[in-house]
């Protein structure tokens, strides 16, 4: 199976916010396409994040990775998180996550970046497998902090 990796744009928010939506659901998240569909939109519209996506031959979507442009005040320069990596079931095992994530370094590369940081449950054994055999490490040294603002509320 060919697998092709594209930038999204505006015309791939539908398509791009069920790969979303699914994702969300992975996390313990309630489905809700319409959420998706307005996040999506929002950050592509509004030029907040960059996001990847796979698609296969006959152009199913199999995946996606989003990324946000952040800065290291320390070294002075671009970072980027990856928030966001989500292969379809069905396309898991056949390189889509490798492809993406290779993906997501060129454009960090391209755009002079520092590094990719990124996060994942410590029960995702087999994404922390994938990271680490791209060359990822896990982070030491520092505690992550996080004050909750705002709880969205899902219908």
């Amino acid at each position: 199976m060919e697998v092709l990796i594209e930038r999204a744009s505006l015309k791939d928010v539908a398509q791009i916010a069920n790969l979303f939506n699914l994702y969300r659901i992975f996390y313990r998240q309630q489905s809700n396409p319409e959420l998706a569909q307005q996040f999506i939109s929002e950050r592509l519209g509004n030029e907040e994040s960059v996001i990847f996506y796979a698609k296969d031959e006959s152009g199913q979507y199999l995946g996606f990775t989003q990324l946000y442009p952040n800065f290291s005040s320390v070294s002075a320069q671009r970072t980027w998180v990856l928030n966001d990596l989500y292969v379809l079931e069905q396309a898991r095992g056949l390189g889509v996550g490798t492809l993406l994530l290779n993906r997501a370094k060129e454009h960090a590369v391209a755009t002079n970046a520092k590094g990719i940081a990124l996060e994942t449950a410590e029960s995702n054994l087999q994404a922390q497998k994938l990271y680490r055999s791209l060359g990822y490490q896990k982070s030491s040294g520092f505690f992550g902090y996080f004050l909750t603002l705002n709880e969205r509320r899902q219908a």
